[in-house]
This record gives structure tokens, C-alpha cells and sequence, in this order.
């Protein structure tokens, strides 16, 4: 992989897919790691919120055919007798403990996180004593009453988590933040517990150790490894201080993501005069006009406004790619890259002590730094890792370089006064002119095509092509936080169901955190099953967001929206069809951090393919299919900027290694001037005096990424290697696809973290990975 060169395209400024952050928990070896995305895209997402969307009469009943089996751990805890009549009066009414197929996310208040966290707490604690107390190095007497024990917790501290990463508010922070601590508490003795890291060394050194499966030896790997840099072999007065180190970071890490939504949804900029916002087409004005009747001002229409642009990414997005007033750009962008940088809502303390924490982290567990720390578990290493960005960069600079003279040519040739000094505010508008010139390609003029119903029928459609699977609506099924949220059923070519998955597409400024990203409701499990046979099924989150319907049209996205759904598709399906019964090594669970992108950015390719974009590309009125012109000059537009793209991604991961390897926290240099040296080399329009968007950089300082940005380069070798198996069996023959469909399945999809991913990447594609395919699809393979 050191010799791997990619060069991936992102969006503006940053990511947009997460999975949950392991930052808000210790490393555990027994919790998934999840939240990946946003993009750059993560898979989940460790924050929670609130819902008091229904009462309980208005809930649907539940057809319990064909559910996804309800945790047994947390059945049989309701039922648990407890001394304290009020304590037990309270656990009964509370939805978190109760009996459930599916959560009840339009029962669960703020009020149940305290007393629900505290008796499921209770209850763990009482089971790990009688775990430690019992335990034999087998799989019945060690990792079956393991994995019953952390299900309970991550199920429901899950959709506590979900809630307010979806629909935050004051009260439900104030509950996670008092409780998180005890919780933090608990999973630190659970993953510093001795007698349970001994008898999985026992397994390991057993002679019936070569007789394992591959999946069982990858657990009893993964738990150990883990349990090591959790702290378990630590002398008593450097574990209490790790303890208070985890303890702290986790507090660090909710705070940082609550500025960033609270900075973010702070700046309105309210438009009365439509000369102020020339050029923003009527999707734009109309999210404006939307956003300003939720704000009061009840009569405003998209054709008179007034408008308010918010710093939510469709709003601001518009702004940058489209107003001509370039006053107004200014003022957009600056505020954007202030994010979270002045005030009470001010994150630079806050990445100071995170840094610190973790550096005296990795010196406690013996460690030089916190990057050695995330590599542990990684497929990289710190040198390859950045060896792969500088050959990235290198190969980047001199495209990126020849961009911005392009614009600058371009500019001018328009009469643009601004064209011998482009600042950061100019490039995207520009950059979309210019694009519109070259391709005759304009974005929002293809919105029309781009409408959710039809392009989640086309990814259906290709699924099923790809992987013989039906996803069908199921609606009314699961309880669902607001109402634009769908929920999906996923059957198996005999009808059968095998997971289900919710879908919440729309962007929510005023409670929803930024991004997309993929999250797991239930893992598939063996263990967890409810009729004591068949697996538990999985069950995933989908969150993205794009623009919302306006008026009575449907939400109409643009291509790059549609990347990202089928981006965030890909990780569920990598969770939904896993084939492993194991459940701490089903779907993501235990696939290595840098491999876990794979399968999001496979699926990103497939929107370039001529029969999946006519498909999805339907015109919402008309249905008529998108122009075969424009396709090819989509096509065309692929690597429009790739080297500029690149670099911006590079600047991110670059800083992030730089961060988490060489910096010295409260030394000489800050970490703004970190960032503008890490810039000289892969920005070649340097960033502003006061651009502090390491402030809102939640995918290292609030998510799973720390000393991992780098991963989402690493992955798109292999994603682009693999997907050039299906051009190499033939995109237009329709059995070859199938066969390599079902192969992709078998393997990458199925076999989850059951198996070391370089080794199922070999089982798929026959040979080990190669950067070529990437190159060519970015255009840059003569360059390197």
C-alpha cells in the first residue's frame, strides 16, 4: 500500500461522511467502532438527542412478522427484579428498558437518559462481576456472555446517541452530559478487566488455537490488541490516570461538536433586496424563503423574499458556487471558517487539551505519539501513510497549480476585477462558471433530474442488479424520530428479509449535526438471536444533508448529493448483508479503519456508469431521462480540478498526521500555524490569517478520525481497484456484472471484520491491490 498514489474528489471544504466517533468512548475492544462518515466521509456519529414527535397513542402497532429479533439482553433486564418499588415503577414506563423491536425513537425523552442509563449501568455491572467471577477461556464461558453484556448497552446508548446527533436540544445534552461519565466508568473497568484479557490470551495460546475459524481468531486478536492500548496492563497509578485522561476526552469531544452545531446554526444573514443575491437559482431562494417563515417571517416567497442564508451546507454551498455579490460570498466564507473560534462557543482550548490528552495517553501506553497509537489497529503505518500523501501531493501540485491559472484566465476573460486577485471566496464561483463554459454542464439545471424518489429507485434497481437483493418500503414498521424519516425492509432474492434500514435525507439546521454519515441500530448476531436459531438481523442508519422538498416539489438534489447517498449506501450495505453470525466481527465491526471506506466510495463510481445515472436521472415532472449529452459531459467533468480537489483533502489529512505525530502542545507553535505550514505545501491559494477551520474539523477532534483522515485516500485504491473489476468483466454485459456483483458480495460485504481486509480484497479481486485504476479515473495517470 506505500506505493499506492489516489486522488479523491471531496466537496467544498470538508467532509461529509462519519461513522460514530470512537473519541467519545475509551478504545474498547468489545464496542463497535463505529461512526464513519461525512465528506470526506466518516461511519457514525457519537452524539444523541431528543424526540417528542408522538405520544404512545399515536404509535402504530407492530406486524411482528419478519422483525428484526429485539436484544434478549434487554428483554430479560425489564424483567429483572429490582428492591426499589419506585425504581422499578420508573423502569417499567421507561422506553430505553423496555421490550422493543425496533427503538421507540418517538417515546424517548430526555428525562429517560438519567434513570435508563443508571439501571442499565446497574445491571452491567452486576454482569460483569458475574462474568469475571465465572469466566473459562471458551467461546460459551467468555465471548457469547461478553457479547450479551456490551449489546445491552450499545443498543441503547445508541439510540440515545442517534437522537442527539439528529434532534438536539438543551435537555437532552444536560442528561448525556451528567450520565456519559458513569458510562465512560463502566466501559473502562469492562475493557481494563483482567481476568477477561487473560482468558483470551489463554484462547490464543491454546493448542486448539490453528483449529479457529478465521473470524474467531480475528476476535480473540482484536479483543487483546484492544484491551492492551485500553489500558489493562497498566501498574494502578498510571491506569487511574489514563482513566481520567478517557474520561476527560470524552467530555472534550461532546463539547467540541456542540460548538460546531451551536456556531453554525448561530449566523442567519437575513436578504431583503433580491440584488443581493443575484445568481442564486430558485432552489436556492426557495430554501431561503423556507428558512425565513420558520424564522417569523411568514410571508416570504422565493420570487420576493426576503431570504436567510444560513452556514448549513445547501445553503452555503449556493451561496459560494453562485451569488455574484462577491461581498456577500466574503462575508459567507469568512464566517464559515470562523466556525466555533471566538466566544463562549470559542474550540481552540479545547483541541489544545485534546491534544495533550492524547499525547500523555500514548506516552502512558508507551507510545512516541497518538498517530503510533491509531496505526495500531490500522492496515498503515505513520511512514507509509505519509509517504502515501506525499507522493498524493506531489503529484497533485502541479494540476492544482495549473487550476487556479485557469481561473484566473477564465475570470478575466468574463471582466471579472477580481481576476489578478482571486481570493478563497472566488474560487468556487468561478470554478462553476467555468465549468458551465468548458462542459455546457450547469448543476442547478440538473437538479430536475436528481429528484429522491427516483434516485433511491435507480439505487435500488442497481442493487438488485449488483447483489440480488429487493428494498422495499416499510413504513409504519419502526417508530421514526420526525416524519420525513423513512424506514426500508431489505429481502434476499427468496423474499426473505435480512436487514432494515432508516433513511433521513433532509437537512435540519437548527438540530442536526452536519454531514452524512452510516449508523447501526443492531448488528447482526448469532448470540443476540430471539428464537435461539436464526441470527439476529441487521439494522442500520442512513442520515444525510441535502436540500429539502420546497413547496410542492420534491427534493431535488445535485449530483454531488447523489454521490453521497449511494457514498452512505455503501457502508449500510456493508453492514446489511455481512454473512458473519459472529457479532463483534459482523458488517464494519473490527474491519480496520483505513479498509472501511471501501465499499461507500465503491459505490460512488457506479454513478458514473451510462445505464445506473439514466436510471436515476429521471426529470421529476416529465419523466423523461436525463439527455445522453449531458451525460457524457458529466462524464467529461469527472476530473474537473482533480489535482485542486485533491490537495484540499491532502491539507486535511496531512494536518491531521502533523497534529498527532510532531506537535508539541503548548509549545512554540500553535496549531494555527501548524495549519498554514502544512498549507505552503498543499494549498497553492494559502488559507487567510484568520481561517481557524480546525475548530470545526469534527472528523479528528469529535469523531473516529484522529490520526485517520488519511484512510479515506487509502481506501479509494482499493475501492477504484475493485470496481475496475466490473469494467474489466464488462459494464455493458449483464451477466459478467452479476457474477462480479455476487463475487463483491461474497467477500467484501459478507465477510465483515471476520477476516483481515487486505486478505479479503485478494479472495475478490485475485491479486493484490493496485493504484492504477484510480489514477485513470482521476485523470491523473500520466501525471504521476
Amino acid at each position: 500500500m506505500a506505493s499506492f498514489l489516489s486522488v479523491s474528489r471531496s466537496i467544498l471544504f470538508q467532509p461529509v461522511c462519519l461513522i460514530k466517533p470512537s473519541s467519545l468512548k475509551p478504545r474498547f475492544p468489545f464496542y463497535p467502532r463505529l461512526p464513519l462518515k461525512s465528506r470526506p466521509c466518516p461511519l457514525w456519529s457519537s452524539s444523541f438527542s431528543l424526540c417528542l414527535l408522538r405520544t404512545r397513542a399515536h404509535c402504530k402497532p407492530i406486524n411482528r412478522t419478519h422483525l428484526a429479533p429485539s436484544p434478549p439482553s434487554v428483554r430479560s433486564f425489564c424483567a429483572s427484579p429490582l428492591s426499589d418499588v419506585a425504581e422499578m415503577a420508573e423502569i417499567e414506563t421507561n422506553p430505553l428498558l423496555k421490550d422493543f423491536d425496533f427503538p421507540p425513537f418517538n417515546l424517548i425523552e430526555a428525562e429517560h437518559v438519567r434513570p435508563g442509563i443508571r439501571a442499565l449501568l446497574k445491571k452491567s455491572e452486576s454482569d460483569l462481576a458475574e462474568l469475571e467471577r465465572t469466566v473459562e477461556p471458551t467461546w460459551p464461558k467468555l465471548v457469547e456472555p461478553l457479547e450479551r453484556l456490551v449489546d445491552r448497552m450499545a443498543v441503547v446508548w445508541g439510540a440515545v446517541s442517534h437522537l442527539k446527533a439528529v434532534k438536539d436540544n438543551a435537555d437532552l445534552r444536560s442528561a448525556i452530559e451528567e450520565v456519559q461519565p458513569e458510562k465512560v466508568a463502566f466501559e473502562l473497568k469492562l475493557g481494563q478487566s483482567k481476568p477477561i484479557y487473560n482468558a483470551f490470551k489463554a484462547i490464543r495460546e491454546s493448542p486448539d488455537w490453528e483449529k479457529l475459524s478465521d473470524a474467531h481468531k480475528r476476535i480473540v486478536e482484536a479483543q487483546i490488541k484492544e484491551a492492551v492500548l485500553n489500558g489493562v496492563a497498566l501498574e494502578d497509578d498510571k491506569r487511574v490516570e489514563f482513566n481520567k485522561i478517557e474520561q476527560e476526552l470524552a467530555k472534550l469531544s461532546q463539547k467540541f461538536g456542540e460548538n460546531v452545531l451551536d456556531s453554525t446554526k448561530k449566523f442567519e444573514k437575513l436578504i431583503t433586496d433580491k440584488k443581493d443575491i443575484e445568481g442564486l437559482p430558485a432552489t436556492a431562494l426557495g430554501l431561503g424563503a423556507q428558512t425565513a417563515v420558520t424564522k417569523g417571517h411568514e410571508n416570504a416567497t422565493t420570487e420576493n423574499g426576503p431570504w436567510i442564508i444560513t452556514l448549513d451546507a445547501p445553503s452555503f454551498m449556493a451561496v459560494m458556487q453562485h451569488a455574484k455579490n462577491r461581498t456577500l460570498r466574503e462575508e459567507v466564507y469568512r464566517a464559515y471558517i470562523s466556525r466555533a473560534s471566538s466566544g463562549d462557543l470559542d474550540n481552540t482550548a479545547i483541541i489544545d487539551q485534546i491534544l495533550k490528552l492524547r499525547l500523555e495517553k500514548a506516552k502512558l501506553l508507551g507510545y512516541n505519539n497518538y498517530a503510533e497509537v491509531s496505526m495500531a489497529s490500522k492496515m498503515a503505518t505513520v511512514n507509509k501513510a505519509e509517504e502515501l500523501l506525499e507522493k498524493l501531493r506531489s503529484a497533485s501540485w502541479n494540476s492544482a497549480v495549473q487550476d487556479m491559472e485557469d481561473l484566473k484566465v477564465f475570470s478575466k476573460s468574463q471582466g471579472a476585477p477580481e481576476a489578478d486577485d482571486l481570493n478563497h471566496w472566488d474560487t468556487s464561483f468561478w470554478s462553476e462558471r467555468l465549468r458551465e463554459s468548458k462542459y455546457e454542464i450547469n448543476e442547478e439545471e440538473l437538479r430536475p433530474y436528481f429528484s429522491l424518489p427516483k434516485v433511491m429507485d435507480g439505487l435500488f434497481s442497481l442493487a438488485n442488479k449488483l447483489f440480488g437483493i429487493t428494498v422495499e418500503p416499510a413504513d409504519g414498521l419502526a417508530p421514526v424520530w420526525i416524519n420525513d424519516v423513512r424506514f426500508y425492509r431489505v429481502n434476499a432474492s427468496s423474499g426473505n428479509p435480512i436487514a432494515y434500514f432508516y433513511f433521513d435525507p433532509y437537512s435540519r439546521p437548527s438540530e442536526k449535526r452536519g454531514g452524512a454519515w452510516m449508523d447501526e441500530v443492531f448488528s447482526r448476531s448469532r448470540v443476540m438471536s430471539r428464537d435461539g436459531s436464526s441470527p439476529r438481523l441487521p439494522v442500520a442508519h442512513m442520515v444525510c444533508n441535502q436540500m429539502p422538498p420546497v413547496g410542492d416539489k420534491p427534493s431535488l438534489m445535485t449530483f454531488r448529493e447523489v454521490e453521497t447517498v449511494f457514498h452512505e449506501f455503501g457502508h449500510a450495505l456493508q453492514h446489511m448483508l455481512t454473512k458473519q453470525d459472529e457479532g463483534l466481527v459482523a458488517g464494519i465491526r473490527n474491519v480496520e479503519w483505513d479498509a472501511v471506506e471501501l465499499p461507500s466510495q465503491f459505490m460512488e463510481n457506479w454513478c458514473y456508469h451510462r445505464g445506473t445515472l439514466m436510471s436515476i436521472g429521471k426529470h421529476y415532472e416529465t419523466g423523461e431521462s436525463i439527455p445522453d449529452d449531458i451525460y457524457k459531459k458529466l462524464l467529461a467533468a469527472r476530473t474537473f480540478r482533480a489535482g485542486s480537489l485533491s490537495l484540499r483533502q491532502l491539507r486535511f489529512a496531512t494536518l491531521d498526521l502533523e497534529l498527532h505525530t510532531k506537535y508539541v502542545p503548548g509549545g512554540s507553535e500553535s496549531i494555527f500555524h501548524v495549519d498554514r505550514r502544512v498549507s505552503e505545501k498543499t494549498q497553492v491559494l494559502p488559507p487567510l490569517p484568520e481561517d481557524k477551520f480546525l475548530c470545526s474539523f469534527s472528523h479528528i477532534f469529535a469523531g473516529g478520525y484522529a490520526a485517520g483522515y488519511y484512510s479515506y485516500k487509502w481506501a479509494e485504491v482499493l475501492s477504484a481497484d475493485a470496481f475496475s473489476a466490473f469494467e474489466d468483466a464488462g459494464l455493458n454485459d449483464d451477466k459478467a456484472v452479476k457474477e462480479t456483483g455476487n463475487r463483491f458480495r461474497e467477500t467484501v460485504l459478507a465477510l465483515g471484520g471476520g477476516k483481515a481486509p487486505l486478505e479479503v480484497f485478494v479472495e475478490f479481486r485475485g491479486r493484490e491491490p493496485s493504484p492504477e485504476a484510480l489514477l485513470r479515473h482521476n485523470g491523473l495517470l500520466q501525471v504521476a
